[in-house]
């Protein structure tokens, strides 16, 4: 082990849909699990702000 590992970048978790999970640990799992709420909660945030923009504009053009 080098003295330098903790300069290194570390490679963002990322998760990919049905990748095989056996190999992870509970640690790991868990922050997969933070990672996935985050992005949902993104998802849903962009979702409303379209949903509102769409409703503006269908009731302007009304």
């Amino acid at each position: 082990m080098s003295l330098f590992d903790d300069d290194q970048p570390r490679k963002k978790t990322t998760h990919e849909i049905g990748s095989d999970l056996s190999l992870l640990s509970v640690d790991e799992l868990t922050a997969r699990i933070a990672l996935l709420t985050e992005e949902i909660a993104r998802l849903e945030e962009e979702r409303a702000r379209k949903s509102a923009s769409r409703s503006a504009a269908e009731n302007l053009f009304r």
